[in-house]
């Protein structure tokens, strides 16, 4: 009944309130620690990714499917030639 009260004292639902503990309980043991922070950076949804130096070009889609390209050709040399690994 406590925990009913201070969610109308605050302008909130008690299912928010509990949700807002809950997070606060568990985010110190989620975030990632960040090894290099002049290298990287931890991005909106708490993934670790490079950092972006300043001026430098933005990823193409041509680039991205050049990477996937060759991702795809070393798997299918790994399938088909499995001595070689």
């Amino acid at each position: 009944m406590e925990a009913k009260t201070v969610a109308v004292r605050r302008k909130t639902t008690l299912k928010a309130l509990v949700e807002a503990a809950l997070r606060r309980e568990i985010r110190p043991s989620m975030e990632p620690e960040n090894p290099d922070p002049s290298r990287f950076e931890i991005g909106p949804f708490g993934i670790l990714r490079i950092r972006k130096a300043s001026g430098c070009p933005s990823t193409t889609m041509a680039q991205v499917r050049a990477v996937q390209v060759a991702l795809e050709n070393e798997e299918l040399d790994r399938i088909t030639h499995p001595q070689r690994s």
